[in-house]
Order: C-alpha cells, then sequence, then structure tokens
C-alpha cells in the first residue's frame, strides 16, 4: 500500500505516520528523515542540500524529490510506503505522480489529518520542552509537568521553543495554507483523499485512518 499523510502543523503526523507504517508494514518514509540520512551519509544530495541549509536558504524541490525517489526505490518500499511531509506542495505532488507512473505504481490514498485551527496552535504553543534532553516534552494542558516549568524526569529548566509561540505557529499554519493545502484538492480530485478527523485519543484516530482506507481499498 502506498500513501500520502498530510495535515497542518500539530496534527500528529509523526505519530501517526509511525503507528499507520507499522500496523500495515510499510517504511515510515518522513521528509526530515530524509536530510538526515542523506545529509549524515554524505550523500550527493545530501552534501547539496546542506549547502543551501548552511547558507540559510530553501532547499530547492529538485533536491527534496530526488532524495524521495531514492529513497522510495529501496528494497523496503518494494511493497508500499506511507510519506509524511512529502509531497509538501503542487510541484512535489505532480512530480510524484511522474515518477510513480514512470515505476508503473499509483498512490492507494491519501490521508488528510483535519484539527481545528485554534487546536493546532494549542497543541503545539503549549509544548515545553527540557533543556538537558529535548526528548522530555510536556504540555500545559495535556501533560503538565508536576512542578511549572520544571522537567519531571531530571529536573531541568522546561522551555518553549521560539518557533512554538503562538505567533510563530500562526505565521506556519500561513505557509501550510498556501502551500500545502492545494495538494488536498488536486488529490481529491483523483478521488484518493480520505479526511480524518484528527481529535480524541492516539489510538482513536489511527483506527479512522486504518478504516478509511479499508472502504478505500
Amino acid at each position: 500500500m502506498r500513501i500520502v499523510l498530510v495535515g497542518p502543523p500539530g496534527a500528529g503526523k509523526g505519530t501517526q505516520a509511525h503507528l499507520l507504517a507499522k500496523t500495515l508494514s510499510i517504511p515510515h518514509i518522513s521528509t526530515g528523515d530524509l536530510f538526515r540520512a542523506n545529509i549524515g551519509q554524505g550523500t550527493p544530495l545530501g552534501v547539496e542540500a546542506k549547502s543551501y541549509m548552511d547558507a540559510g536558504r530553501l532547499v530547492p524541490d529538485e533536491v527534496t524529490i530526488g532524495m524521495a525517489k531514492d529513497r522510495m526505490l529501496q528494497e523496503d518500499a518494494a511493497n508500499g510506503f506511507l510519506l509524511d511531509g512529502f509531497p509538501r506542495n503542487l510541484g512535489q505532488a505532480k512530480a510524484l505522480d511522474e515518477f510513480l507512473a514512470e515505476q508503473g505504481i499509483k498512490l492507494d490514498g491519501v490521508l488528510d489529518l483535519e484539527v481545528p485551527e485554534d487546536e493546532v496552535v494549542r497543541r503545539i504553543a503549549g509544548r515545553r520542552l527540557c533543556r538537558n534532553d529535548g526528548g522530555h516534552v510536556f504540555h500545559v494542558d495535556y501533560n503538565s509537568p508536576k512542578v511549572e516549568g520544571v522537567c519531571d524526569e531530571c529536573g531541568g529548566e522546561l522551555y518553549q521553543r521560539s518557533d512554538d509561540t503562538e505567533e510563530a505557529v500562526r505565521t506556519r499554519l500561513e505557509v501550510y495554507h498556501t502551500e500545502t493545502e492545494p495538494i488536498i484538492d488536486y488529490y481529491r480530485q483523483q478521488g484518493l483523499i480520505a479526511t480524518i478527523p484528527a481529535l480524541g485519543k492516539v489510538d482513536e484516530v489511527t483506527a479512522r485512518a486504518i478504516e478509511a482506507l479499508k472502504q478505500d481499498s
């Protein structure tokens, strides 16, 4: 099964992608992992991407597309994959379609995680990370520490990332609406979109996604 997962920042894409990929026994291919792997391994695409990132510039679509193509051609993706964070705009979506057509395969579905904008802001702006270990994450509403501003695990200081402020989140949402939302209409015209309400418990959202994929198959 070949799936694309889309949704605004804070929709829980990373969590759902991991769970869905595990349930469906297909690799989870995320843009972040692609960049880290290529840069870490020093591949030509990784070196090119790093040159743009070091200069504070956006990595061109063709570099991201090249990384995604290489990953989808790996052996573990022969029977399917779940794309998370790619495609992120119409140009990438069309390039993906062209690549799949060349391979004689096609997408089975596009899952659109739907979350109200105010909830997105609440989810992200409420996050607090431990300065000693960014892996310890709390939330002022959903997973508050026992002592405000102090990590339960190690006693480190909790802080809010600069891109997690409400103003920054709303800016990220504007970018999502402008760049990524158009691919939803693009895939809807192909009859591939399944909208998944992403409020509620994590396992409930996963169950909705699996049910939607069954109905589309």
